[in-house]
C-alpha cells in the first residue's frame, strides 16, 4: 500500500457519490477511484448471492487500479457482502457504511428510540438492529423499508411536492414518534436530509451516513499512515453508461464529472 495511491469507492449506482463528496470535504487531497454498478442498480432487490458476486468482482477491479483502501458505499452491499470484500482485499483496509454509523449512534445515545430507513434488502437483513443492540442493548431500534426513495432521488424528484408526499407517507406513523435519531440507511438519502428533518421534526437528529463514513475513512487512513498529500486525481467508472446517469452525477457529487464505462461485465 502506498499513501499516494487512490481510495476505491463503489456503490450499486451513483448514490455512493454522496460518500465521495463527503470524503472530498474531509480529505481534499485524497484521490478517488469510484465505481458505480449502474448495470445492476438497484442492489436493494437483488439476491444476496448476486450482491456478493458483484461486490467481489468490483473489489478486484478497484484493487487492480492500485487502490489503497476499498469503501463499500452501499448499505445493501455492506449488509450482505462486506465479509466477501474483506476477503478479497486481504491486507488492504476496507470500510463499509454501516459499522461507522452504528459506532457513532451507540456512543452518542445511552438509551432511546432509533429509527432506520433504507432499501428492502438492507432492512430485511436486520443488520442495523442486530449491531446496534449488540453495541448498546438499551437502544430501541425501528426499521422501515423505503424503496421508492432511491429511484425518486435519481430521477431528480426531491425538494418538491412529490418528494414531500412520499417521505411523509413513509415517516408520518405513530411508531416513529419520540425518536432520538433517524439513520439515513442509503447513500442516496443525504440529498433529502432537509426534507426528512421537516417531516420528523427538529428534535430528531438525522444521521447522515456519508459524513460519518468520511470521518471513519480519515481515522482508518491515519491508523495505517496512508494520508495522501498533493493534488487529487479522480476517476469515475460505471458499468453501464447512460445520459441520465451522467446528468445525475452532478446532483450527487456537487460538480460535473466525467464517467468512464468500465467493461467489467464484458460489455
Amino acid at each position: 500500500m502506498n499513501a499516494q495511491h487512490p481510495i476505491g469507492i463503489f456503490d450499486s449506482g451513483i448514490g455512493g457519490l454522496t460518500v465521495a463528496r463527503a470524503l472530498r470535504e474531509v480529505l481534499p487531497e485524497e484521490s478517488i477511484v469510484y465505481f458505480g454498478d449502474t448495470a445492476h442498480v438497484p442492489y436493494g432487490d437483488k439476491s444476496p448471492d448476486s450482491i456478493r458476486h458483484y461486490s467481489r468482482e468490483i473489489s478486484k477491479f478497484l484493487l487492480a487500479q492500485g487502490c489503497k483502501m476499498v469503501v463499500v458505499a452501499c448499505n445493501t452491499a455492506s449488509a450482505r457482502a462486506f465479509a466477501d470484500v474483506q476477503q478479497v482485499c486481504g491486507k488492504v483496509p476496507a470500510v463499509n457504511v454501516i459499522d461507522p454509523v452504528v459506532d457513532h449512534v451507540a456512543a452518542r445515545y445511552a438509551a432511546g428510540k432509533i429509527g432506520i430507513i433504507g432499501t428492502k434488502n438492507t432492512v430485511q437483513s436486520r443488520v442495523y438492529p442486530r449491531r446496534l443492540h449488540k453495541a448498546n442493548p438499551q437502544l430501541e431500534v425501528l426499521s422501515k423499508a423505503t424503496p421508492l426513495l432511491a429511484p425518486m432521488i435519481e430521477e431528480g424528484f426531491f425538494n418538491q411536492m412529490i418528494s414531500k408526499t412520499i417521505i411523509g407517507s413513509y415517516l408520518k406513523h405513530p411508531r416513529f414518534e419520540d425518536m432520538q435519531a433517524l439513520i439515513l440507511g442509503c447513500t442516496h438519502y443525504p440529498l433529502i436530509e432537509k426534507e426528512v428533518s421537516e417531516v420528523v421534526g427538529p428534535e430528531v437528529e438525522i444521521i447522515n451516513s456519508a459524513r460519518v463514513v468520511a470521518q471513519s475513512i480519515a481515522q482508518t487512513l491515519d491508523a495505517h499512515n496512508l494520508r495522501r498529500l498533493g493534488t487529487p486525481e479522480d476517476t469515475f467508472y460505471v458499468s453501464d453508461y447512460t445520459d441520465s446517469f451522467k446528468a445525475a452525477t452532478r446532483i450527487f457529487f456537487g460538480e460535473r464529472i466525467s464517467l468512464q464505462p468500465s467493461g467489467i461485465w464484458g460489455a
